[in-house]
């Protein structure tokens, strides 16, 4: 029979083997864990990897779902003023602000007036320009002013000078002030070169339908038109206009044409058309530039 010692040796052996084997099931778990937790990582690095390729994680802006609001027309009070034609406001938004438009003007006095309406600059006035147009507003009215500036007033319906649509609108392309100068500088541009298109109103800022064609170049230091574009051809008929003979206004300003007879017979607006690089090229002469372009 073993003694007691022999038998607590075998006993603490036991524990031992137990404790010893207890200690290596726990490794071998716990390399099968950290084995098991970097296979996820490279699972999860991959697809986040190609998730990325593909572009999930490009994060496009937030759409602006509320349309923009490009231009306010201020109402304008037809009882008040018996002068003014309500023809309705074109849109707030939607409207363009690129590009340009041709505008073309077709008067008793020569070959039409073209000019080209630059959105960008003025989308308001060209906006209200081709709403009037559309709704004939300036078809059979007068051009009542050969001003002293040196252009044709247009677009009053009344010939008062106080007429216009029921709203109006800000200004937008206002030219900077030249420096007042004694003797200006001979290559100095005019504020309104020969040819400008701009906008005018019986009240500074208020501006409606009303629009200057200028028939020779006019430089100021208080500039206070809009311009709206320039004259591209049939120049020739405004500087017809701007020569024949004036008499006195309603207020004394010897500014409106003798025989009041200088008239709009219509006046519409157009989306131009492509630029002649996209048509193909011939070998047909190249036509002489018209000499009435602005």
């Amino acid at each position: 029979m073993a003694s007691s010692r022999d038998r607590q040796r075998k006993l603490a052996r036991a524990k031992l083997d137990r404790q010893l084997a207890r200690r290596a099931a726990r490794a071998r778990r716990r390399r099968q864990i950290q084995a098991g937790v970097g296979v996820a990582v490279v699972l999860v690095l991959i697809v986040a990897g190609s998730a990325w390729g593909l572009g999930a994680f490009d994060r496009d802006p937030p759409e602006n779902t509320a349309a923009e609001e490009i231009c306010l027309w201020t109402p304008q009070d037809a009882s008040a003023n018996t002068n003014l034609r309500d023809v309705g406001t074109p849109a707030t938004t939607g409207l363009p602000t690129e590009g340009v438009r041709t505008m073309t003007v077709v008067t008793n006095q020569g070959v039409p007036v073209t000019a080209e309406l630059d959105v960008a600059a003025s989308p308001c006035a060209v906006a209200s320009i081709s709403h009037l147009a559309a709704s004939s507003f300036y078809d059979n009215t007068k051009c009542h002013e050969i001003t002293t500036e040196g252009a044709v007033r247009c677009g009053d319906p009344s010939g008062t000078g106080l007429g216009g649509p029921a709203y109006s609108f800000y200004d937008e392309n206002v030219p900077t002030a030249a420096q007042p100068s004694a003797s200006p500088a001979p290559d100095q541009p005019a504020t309104y070169p020969k040819g400008t298109v701009a906008m005018v109103s019986s009240m500074p800022g208020a501006n409606g339908s009303q629009f200057l064609i200028f028939f020779k170049d006019f430089t100021t230091a208080d500039p206070t038109y809009s311009v709206v574009g320039r004259v591209t051809s049939g120049l020739d008929t405004v500087e017809k206009i701007g020569a024949l003979p004036t008499v006195e206004n309603e207020g004394g300003a010897k500014v409106r044409p003798k025989d009041d007879d200088v008239v709009v017979q219509s006046l519409t607006v157009t989306e131009s058309a492509p630029s002649p690089a996209t048509t193909p090229t011939t070998t047909s002469p190249t036509p002489a530039a018209n000499s009435s372009a602005g």
